[in-house]
């Protein structure tokens, strides 16, 4: 059992960033960072295999948010620059084992099995 603690939400305006943060109770072979926001359907924002430190975005967020970690605390970052309002929802922290990471895409739900509870970002106009 892995588990995760996410913080750093909160509310912004248009162009303002924020960093959240995952507190891990342990690292696993991958770990992602997915949104959802009221009546839309979970989204992957970003995942990292561990090893390799292979990133994978997804194309809404490329050039404006970064995943790294800092593998002395266990802890997942999301830095998040030049907010949009349609990045309003609330992020939460994933993390999964070699067997469901490796055969899905890593911004799939389908690669973790382990979830955090979420953190509110809500970006105004």
């Amino acid at each position: 059992q892995v588990n995760l603690v996410e913080s750093g939400g909160g509310s912004v305006q248009a162009g303002g960033s924020l960093r959240l943060s995952c507190a891990a109770s342990y690292t696993t072979y991958c770990m992602g960072w997915f949104r959802q926001a009221p009546g839309k359907e979970r989204e992957g924002v970003a995942a990292i295999q561990i090893g390799p430190n292979i990133l994978e975005y997804a194309e809404s967020v490329k050039g404006r948010f970064t995943i790294s970690r800092d593998s002395g605390k266990n802890t997942l970052y999301l830095q998040m620059h030049n907010l949009k309002p349609e990045d309003t929802a609330r992020y939460i922290c994933a993390a999964g084992g070699p067997s469901d990471c490796s055969r899905n895409n890593k911004l799939s739900s389908a690669a973790y099995n382990y979830w955090g509870q979420g953190t509110q970002v809500t970006v105004s106009a």
